[in-house]
């Protein structure tokens, strides 16, 4: 079964029109993306687009073959007037299923904003998943897992998390994110964000073949993001396993009851995060790391992890005890560690040095610190201003 992804935008296309904003003005050449719309072996068309046929003409194929067209999404407006020679678009209700002549077969799959997703299996017994834009399934998946799903991965993470929870992919599902509009910059961000997800974007006019796993990304294992305050370094880790079910959060700063401030802080933390995960306040991090069976895990922070270690080793007040082996203790645990982990940590020593003796000492073994822990990650970033600069992967 061969999918033609006619469009891979969102329903406004990419760039939109007359918008202003960075990430539409660089959105050029194989970026440039008009809204979904898959040709599924010249015989099933999901979604019918503006400009649907001349979308096909680019692809170097016909829509004359097409017997059926499914819709999965309201419109806006009215529908775009189909190609002559087309038969009328329809959308399935929940759950109906659809035999088409030549083999296909289709059921309309619910799901949790208006619209319809659609489960197709050719009729070489491959079978893909397809969502409308913004959606999740409903319900929990059914069957064994699909060869290739087509979702809204940049919007809506945790649909994926929730396909993977519910055994609808396997290591060897091709995930395509499509609907993708300007909420994501194009370019080489868009594809770095999407290949941390295990997912990728192709261009439009692209034909991908149903259970060829050639393109399926590496998933980065232990990864490390550095940044200063409010770099968005902590966005950037939970967004880098917002596609994944039950991940673990470790808050290494403990809480805090008679700083309202810092309560506000952990709150806004808490509610950015999927409701799916997991909280653990601990700076206990060896154990969480050597358990090899447990969910991915994010860290953050390591700068007050570190903190809780000087202060066990008496570090403000005299040469510290113990704290050069905790360090090294957790760097050899990042290095065995079985599980999926991204840490956390403050980038330091790039302004002015301390003016007194704790936080030169502090600035200090944080470097070394993070140093420790970066060489045992195949990934290192470094967050600046809300965007995020592969050091490392």
């Amino acid at each position: 079964m061969e999918v033609t992804l006619l469009g891979t935008g969102a329903p406004a296309g990419l760039p939109s029109p007359g918008c202003p904003c960075a990430a539409c003005a660089r959105a050029l050449g194989p970026e440039a993306r008009t809204a979904t719309a898959l040709l599924i072996d010249g015989v099933l068309l999901l979604d019918l687009t503006p400009g649907t046929a001349l979308s096909a003409a680019r692809a170097g194929t016909s829509l004359g073959g097409v017997r059926q067209v499914l819709l999965s999404h309201p419109h806006s407006g009215p529908l775009p007037e189909p190609p002559p020679g087309l038969p009328p678009p329809v959308r399935l209700p929940d759950g109906r299923e659809l035999a088409l002549l030549t083999g296909h077969r289709v059921r309309a799959v619910a799901v949790d904003v208006p619209g319809t997703g659609y489960a197709v299996t050719g009729p070489d017994g491959g079978r893909l998943l397809y969502l409308p834009p913004g959606a999740a399934p409903a319900g929990n998946g059914d069957g064994p897992p699909y060869d290739l799903c087509l979702l809204d991965v940049t919007g809506r993470p945790d649909a994926l998390a929730g396909l993977r929870a519910a055994g609808a992919t396997a290591l060897t599902t091709d995930l395509v994110a499509v609907h993708i509009g300007h909420g994501v910059p194009p370019g080489a961000e868009l594809h770095r964000r999407l290949a941390a997800a295990g997912t990728r974007a192709v261009p439009d006019g692209t034909t991908v073949t149903v259970g060829d796993f050639r393109h399926v990304p590496d998933l980065p294992r232990r990864t490390l993001v550095l940044g200063g305050a409010r770099s968005g370094k902590s966005a950037e880790a939970e967004r880098r396993l917002a596609a994944f079910p039950g991940v673990t959060y470790v808050a290494t700063g403990g809480r805090r009851a008679d700083d309202p401030e810092w309560t506000a802080r952990v709150a806004a933390h808490r509610e950015r995060r999927p409701a799916s995960w997991t909280t653990a306040e601990t700076c206990d991090l060896v154990p969480l790391l050597a358990d090899g069976d447990g969910p991915p895990l994010l860290i953050d922070c390591l700068a007050l992890w570190l903190t809780d270690a000087m202060d066990a080793a008496g570090a403000w007040d005299g040469p510290p005890r113990g704290l050069a082996e905790r360090t090294s203790a957790l760097a050899a645990a990042v290095r065995a560690t079985r599980r999926t982990v991204v840490l956390v940590s403050n980038e330091v020593g790039s302004g002015v040095v301390p003016a007194t003796r704790a936080g030169r000492l502090f600035r200090d073994e944080l470097g070394r610190l993070n140093a420790a822990v970066a060489a045992e990650c195949e990934h290192v970033l470094l967050a600046v201003a809300g965007t995020v600069l592969p050091l490392r992967g």
